[in-house]
This record gives C-alpha cells, structure tokens and sequence, in this order.
C-alpha cells in the first residue's frame, strides 16, 4: 500500500492529538475506577475500529484485513505485558494514585521506541528478504520459550527483576528515599536524584522494548506494510493504561494466556518461514489474512474460556481445602 508523506504526517498527528488528549484526561492524580477505566478502552477500541474500517473504505479489504490481525494480535501480547507491569508496580510500591501516570509516560515512551524499531525492521526487510527465515525461527523459539516458562512457572515465584541497564543509572544518578509526587527528579543532601516515580517509569519503557523483540516480528509476519505496522502497534499500546486498571484482579485468572501467546506467535513464524520459502521461489502455499485472523481470534478466546474454568477450579479446590482445614483446627 503506498503512503504519502502528507498522509504520513496526518497520521502521526492524529495519533498525537489522541495521546495528548489521552495525558490531559489522566494528569491529575486520582485512583481510576472501573467506570472510568471501561469507557476509554472502548474508546480506544472504538477508535481503532474505526480507523481499520477507513482503511476497508479506502484502501480494500486486505490491508484493513491486516490491521485487524495485527492489532488483535499486539493486544493480545500487550496483554501479557500487563503482568509484568503488575509486578514492577508491586516491586517499587506505587502508589495507586499516581499509577496511571507511569503508565502513560512509560507507554509513550515504548512506542517512541518501537517506531524505531519498526522503521529498521521494514528497512532490513526491503533490502534482505532471507530475514523472514529469522523473524520465523525466532517466533517458533519463543513459543516454545513461552510454553516451557508457563510450565514451569509457581504461584509466588513471579518478581521482576531490574536490568542492568536500569540498576547502572540507579548508581549513576542515585534515586530518592521516598515518592515526590509526580516529579521526576529532586534535590537531595544537594544531590539532584531521579524518584522512584523515574525509575518506575524507565522500567516500564524499558521492559516494553524487549517485549518489542517478540512482537514486532509478529506483525511483520502478517503484513510488511510499515504503515499497518505502526498504526497497529500504536492503537494496541493506546489504551493500555486504561486496560491496567479495567481487567485489575482478571490478569492472574488468565492461567493460559501464555499457552495461547505460543500458539498465535508459532503459526506466525510457520507463516513466515513459508512466505520466506515462497519469496526464494519454493512452491508452498501461502496463509491467507482472513485464515490468520481466524486463528488468532480463534485462540484467545479458547484461551480465556479455558483459563477462566481453570481459575474457577482452582478457586473452588482452594475454598474446599481451607473448609477442611477449618473444621480440623475446630476438632483438634
């Protein structure tokens, strides 16, 4: 699909507009209710229906075909990034008022990397078609990665851990005691130091670039458009902040998400690896959009219906076991 520089610019406007709106909406400090929380990601999702219908309008079926597969799917891997954000959130004891700002900063920071990240991603592609062979076994890699953490993975275990990068600027410029409200740096012992609302936030951001790993070559694997590419990307992670806040307590009752992120990111990569093989000229047949959406659809909603059983089972074998317990200490 070919974009002009005009419609270029009047995108990334537009998408700057809403972010912008999306910041005045949340700068004031206040806990977000559910109420709140649900209007704006239907808003989001709204917008980003829209904005995949116009293209259906302007642009045919296959490239809003392309939208909708790449968004769902960065969604549905943002998701995932929910939990992590759950744990850094925990780990530096945010206070759930100024939570939403974190998130805000943190996300608009994430994409201002991803759109680098997509830019070399559509250049490196133009000029060497054999990286699909890459993006494709990387995909299958991780899915088989994502199958074995969530096998082996324990209630209680799960903790984020800092990265070396974030754990050399804590050293470097030192981190305040204690939260200063929303400011990012404060004077202490004559000492200018980052806050831990800082840290937090570089966390975030950069905790969603190595989720970028997983997920740009994702949506490369559905369509090469750069376009499609970024706007996608962009209305998955608008909209997140509010997401955090509307599915709450519902993130640890998705017991099988990962299960299900492998399944969608391993058919990728096998539809990567094939378009790879019919690029080099190997008569293979080729996985249509329609099919991808249809399976991507197709296993999240598996997923959620077979997580939530599997957390109402637990839940009841929990209720039955401490029951038990109960009427032993009553006995004894």
């Amino acid at each position: 699909m070919e974009i002009s520089l005009t419609l270029w610019a009047l995108t990334v406007i537009g998408l700057a507009a809403l972010i912008l709106v999306d910041f005045f909406v949340g700068r004031r400090p206040h806990d977000v209710s559910i109420k709140e929380a649900g209007i704006w990601t239907a808003v989001w999702i709204a917008l980003a229906c829209l904005f995949g219908l116009g293209l259906f309008l302007f642009a045919g079926g296959r490239p809003a075909g392309e939208f909708f597969a790449g968004f769902i799917t960065e969604k549905s891997l943002s998701v995932d990034n929910l939990f992590v954000f759950v744990l850094i959130m925990a780990k530096f004891a945010v206070p759930s008022k100024y939570q939403q700002r974190v998130l805000l900063i943190g996300i608009l920071v994430a994409l201002v990397l991803r759109a680098v990240f997509i830019a070399a991603g559509a250049a490196i592609i133009a000029s060497f078609s054999w990286v699909f062979y890459l993006f494709g076994a990387f995909l299958i890699w991780t899915a088989w990665k994502l199958v074995q953490e969530a096998r082996s993975k324990k209630d209680g275990e799960d903790e984020f851990e800092e990265s070396a990068l974030l754990r050399a600027a804590e050293r470097r410029f030192g981190v305040a005691d204690r939260y200063h409200g929303t400011k990012l740096w404060v004077q202490q012992n004559g000492k200018r130091v980052m806050t831990p609302m800082l840290v937090v936030m570089l966390a975030i951001g950069t905790t969603d670039v190595l989720f970028a790993l997983d997920s740009i070559p994702a949506i490369f694997g559905l369509t090469q458009d750069p376009y499609i590419v970024f706007t996608a990307n962009a209305f998955a992670l608008m909209g997140l902040r509010q997401l955090y806040f509307l599915m709450g307590g519902l993130l640890r009752k998705l017991v099988h998400l990962s299960y299900g992120l492998s399944v969608i990111l391993g058919f990728i990569g096998v539809k990567l690896t094939l378009h790879a093989l019919h690029e080099s000229g190997v008569s293979v047949p080729e996985i249509s959009i329609p099919f991808s959406l249809s399976v991507i659809c197709g296993v999240l909603a598996v997923t959620t219906i077979t997580s939530l059983i599997a957390s109402r089972k637990q839940a009841e074998a929990e209720e039955v076991s401490e029951n038990h317990d109960a009427k032993d200490r009553v006995n004894a």
